[in-house]
This record gives C-alpha cells, structure tokens and sequence, in this order.
C-alpha cells in the first residue's frame, strides 16, 4: 500500500513537471511575439507585474505573506540581490536576445546556465573541480563556439556575436542567482515574491531611463498576461508541488526537455533556419547539463532550494 501511495505521488510530480516544461518551453515564443510593439524592457516590466501579482495572490491564499515579517535585514539584502540577477537582469538580457536575435541561437546560449554553475561552484563554493564538471564544461563551451562561429571557427567575430554575448552575460547572472542560492534559507512562496516584486520595481526604473511607459496593446497584453502568470508565475508553483511529490533527482532531465520542446515550437510557429550545427549545438549543451544536474547516487528528498541547480530557464 505504502509502494502504492508512492507510485500515486511520483505519478502526480511527474504530471506537474510535464506540464511545467511545456510552459518553460513557451518563454522563447512568448519573448519573440510580446515584444512587436514592446521592446525588452516595457516586457519585462509587464511580465514581471503579473508574475508578482499571481505569486502575491498565492501568497496570500497559502498564508506565506506572514513569513516575510521574519525576514531579517540580511534576508531581505540577500533576496535583494538575488532578484536583480535571477529576475531582472537573466530576463531582461535575455529579452533583448529574443527581440533581435535567431530564436534557435539564443535558446542554446540561453541554455548555458547549468554549465556556469558548475563552474561558479567551484570558484565561489569550493566544490571540487571532478571529471564529471570537466567534462560538462568542456561540452558546453564547445557548443558555445559552434554557435558563435556557425561551425567555422576562423570565422569567429565578437562584434557579429555581440547580441549572443548579452544573453551569455544573463547566462552567467542566472548562474549566480543558481549558486548563491544555495545559501538563503527563505520560505519559497514568499521568498518568489520578493523575487518578483524586485523584477517589478527594476524593470519599471529601467523602463523609465531607457525606453518609455507604454500601455501594451490588446495583442501584446495577452502575451504578457500568458507570459507573465502561466510561465513565470504558474510554472514556478507546478515545479515546487512536483518537488514536493517526488525525489529531484527524478525530476532533474525533465529540465532538459524545455529546450527540445522549444526548438519544436519555434520550428512550428515561426518556420525557423535549422542549420545542423544548431543540433549538434543542441545535443552538445543538453548531455553537458545532464552530465552536471543528475549526480549519480544523490537523493535530495525531493526538496530543492529556489534557485538550485533543478530550477528552470
């Protein structure tokens, strides 16, 4: 019976982190049809609003709002910072990435992350540098230059490159938010509000100084609405209940079916170039994050801290 009940849980998560990856896999599109009459920076900040009223509303239904009464100045210091790398600055350079990039260029950089956090752990954490980070990082790099280069490496240029270096840099801001993390001991559905309400504030000073507030459109508005409460927001609350339903380690490859669902709908919706190098790219930097999330033998729980290693994007 007990075996039973278990299988109906992990049943359960399993369901949830499906549906989850289907929304993740939707940021791609939702970044490239959001942004005709908005650009990256009035997207962020509309996104980043409904995403907060969402999780404020859940927040409010949980009973987590009390939680931020115990947070103390260190905690709201660090949940600060962690706000403007993981939801301000990932996003808002990843944006910018969609709206004048290839789609299939950017996913791929996009999906880069992992491979900094491995790397990032070892200098900031100290954890040890083993053949299987090695291995990871050597991968992850390799498709990082197939997609700079196109596949001809004298053919590398950084001012051709440039637009995918910004999504590198947000890369490596998710890869800090990722890793110091870890460290933050915070209530999750509070501490996502914070998140949020800091993409928010961010995202609409930055708006002020370097583009203008613009009311989005009826089309843009349904965008921003699916973007900001169903992938943002909704998704973040199906992977925590999956997290809570079963081992993270069950779930981790999950995350590594987003990019596979993306390349789908962006073939689909937008009739993109797949160039071979582009699947190779792809293969190369997905076994690279697998390589470095799934560790053999690990049993987490099935709790994961918000922004560890089996986080989204």
């Amino acid at each position: 019976m007990m075996d039973q009940g278990m299988d109906k849980q992990r049943l359960k998560g399993t369901l949830c982190a499906l549906l989850c990856v289907s929304l993740w896999a939707v940021i791609p599109v939702v970044s490239k049809l959001g942004q005709t009459t908005l650009d990256h920076h009035q997207f962020l900040f509309w996104s980043s609003l409904f995403s907060f009223v969402m999780v404020a509303g859940l927040c409010f239904v949980t009973g987590s709002l009390k939680h931020l009464r115990n947070y103390s100045v260190k905690d709201w210091g660090q949940s600060t910072v962690l706000g403007l790398l993981g939801t301000y600055l990932y996003f808002l350079l990843l944006y910018k990435g969609y709206a004048g990039g290839k789609g299939m260029e950017v996913l791929i950089v996009q999906y880069t992350w992992p491979i900094f956090v491995a790397l990032l752990s070892v200098v900031i954490l100290r954890e040890t540098l083993n053949g299987r980070k090695i291995l990871s990082l050597l991968l992850g790099f390799a498709a990082i230059i197939l997609i700079l280069t196109k596949g001809q490496l004298q053919a590398l240029s950084l001012n051709d490159s440039s637009l995918l270096l910004w999504v590198m840099a947000g890369a490596i801001c998710f890869a800090l938010f990722s890793v110091f993390s870890k460290r933050i001991k915070l209530e999750a559905n509070s501490l996502m509000l914070v998140f949020f309400g800091v993409a928010t504030l961010a995202s609409f000073i930055s708006m002020l100084v370097f583009s203008e507030f613009i009311l989005p459109d009826s089309r843009s508005l349904l965008i921003v609405i699916i973007s900001g409460v169903l992938v943002n927001g909704l998704s973040d609350v199906l992977w925590l209940w999956a997290l809570r339903r079963t081992e993270a380690s069950f779930l981790a490859p999950f995350i590594f079916l987003t990019p596979l669902l993306s390349t789908l709908y962006m073939l689909l919706i937008f009739s993109e170039q797949f160039l071979p190098v582009y699947g190779v790219s792809l293969v190369l930097i997905i076994f690279a994050g697998v390589i470095n999330t799934c560790r053999p033998g690990s049993n987490e729980g099935g709790k994961t801290p918000p922004g560890s290693q089996l986080q989204k994007h």
